[in-house]
């Protein structure tokens, strides 16, 4: 498997002769570099802030942070790749408009811009000296060292020349003997230039592109992307229901009307009672349109709320249901949608499974979360999993970041419950 990183890759065979020590050594020299500029760009903008502060107090600090952190920043994530080629994307904000202003408020708004500037900081005074020291110990020292037989034959005349300018070779024995171990070292020092690459780029990471930071912004992108879904789905029940209340059953009651007018017209015969069996059929297709009709979303949710449509599916039930029920005025729409369906469905179940003589729905707003119950004196044993259409409605509550539970021991009662997350805002007060 190919390495992501160099972790990866030192914990496997072959790392010496892969490219990964010489691109450590390149993520360290393009640091030291980096680190330099950045500490000269610091410097001067600090002394052009300094001056500046006279007349426009707070300037300096936008003109710091804005064209310090970020810049040096951008650069690194791309020097990431280096040794890490996992992604490091830009964790900024894009501006709510265009302009310079825009982009400078959106920038000083996000704890993203301070850590990249507290980063900038810690790179141009301590971090880039660390890695020119390393890069020189670990890769110059031995390759000198390495190059003893050429210095003592250019150099030294072929006589004589010194190792790290500390000891003297005078042998060509000596001076080759020397080389080898200058290979030894390097190969040493390749995993020490690993170790130091991978753990600066760890340290850069968590400072200005947290693998945590990007899945947390990947999972609140989820949920809203949910949310848009669901409220997509909501709205567009809502118009396939006024497309059929407002267009087929319309032409429905008129082919109805029509019918009867016809057979007031027609006197006793087979015509007649065709018509007669005809019109019947149109009533009957009215009536189950209307039960469609209301099933898809009904009037009486989105006119007066949960609780008036939570009454009108209990008065529609065939087993007896008490309703109790404390809430706001309104609800978020796709909180009282979901909370209607779950209600209808948990009532319709009662129904169809129980054998209960009597149910209850009771439910209440409090601590920012909508809570509701449904109850029956029923045989008890219901299975989420066996087709009941809990499942798809513990679906649909989670959805909207809610919770579902069933407790229904054999031999009753049965109790569902639910919960959804409605904030007292002005959809919710």
């Amino acid at each position: 498997m190919d390495p992501r990183n160099v972790w990866q890759a030192m914990s496997g065979p072959g790392f010496l002769l892969s490219s990964w020590p010489w691109r450590s050594a390149g993520y360290l020299l393009t640091g030291a570099v980096t680190g330099a500029v950045a500490l000269a760009g610091i410097a001067t903008t600090a002394a052009a802030g300094g001056i500046l502060a006279v007349v426009l107090v707070g300037l300096p600090l936008l003109v710091l942070a804005a064209l310090a952190g970020i810049p040096v920043a951008w650069v690194e994530r791309r020097r990431l790749r280096l040794i890490d080629r996992d992604p490091a994307p830009d964790q900024h904000r894009a501006p709510t408009a265009y302009g310079l202003w825009a982009w400078l408020t959106t920038r000083m708004r996000e704890r993203t811009t301070w850590r990249e500037l507290g980063y900038a900081v810690l790179f141009a005074v301590l971090l880039w000296p660390v890695d020119a020291i390393v890069l020189a110990v670990a890769l110059l020292a031995p390759l000198s060292v390495v190059a003893t037989p050429l210095l003592m034959a250019t150099v030294g005349g072929g006589r004589e020349t010194k190792v790290l300018k500390q000891w003297i070779v005078t042998s060509w024995p000596v001076a080759f003997a020397v080389a080898v171990l200058g290979l030894l070292l390097l190969g040493l020092c390749g995993y020490v230039l690993g170790v130091v690459a991978g753990a600066r780029a760890e340290l850069t990471r968590l400072l200005i592109a947290p693998r945590e930071g990007d899945l947390k912004e990947k999972v609140t992108e989820l949920a809203r992307s949910r949310l848009r879904l669901v409220d997509a789905f909501e709205t567009e029940r809502r118009r396939i229901e006024r497309d059929l209340h407002d267009g087929a059953q319309q032409r429905l009651v008129a082919l109805t009307m029509t019918l009867g007018l016809a057979r007031l017209d027609i006197p006793p015969g087979p015509l007649a009672d065709q018509l007669a069996a005809a019109h019947e059929e149109a009533d009957k297709a009215l009536a189950e349109l209307r039960e469609l009709i209301h099933g898809i979303h009904p009037k009486v949710l989105a006119d007066y709320g949960l609780p008036a449509a939570v009454a009108d599916a209990a008065d529609r039930s065939v087993v007896p249901v008490d309703v109790a029920l404390e809430l706001p005025k309104r609800l978020p729409q796709a909180v009282e949608a979901a909370a209607y369906f779950v209600v209808r469905e948990a009532l319709t179940n009662i129904a169809r499974h129980s054998g209960a003589n009597r149910a209850e729905v009771s439910g209440a707003h409090r601590d920012g979360r909508l809570f509701l119950q449904v109850r029956d004196d029923g045989r008890g044993g219901a299975d989420p999993g066996a087709g009941s259409g809990l499942t798809g409605l513990g679906d649909r509550v989670s959805a909207l970041g809610g919770r579902l539970s069933l407790s229904s021991p054999p031999g009753g009662p049965t109790l569902l419950r639910v919960e959804f997350p409605c904030e007292r805002t002005e959809a919710c007060a």
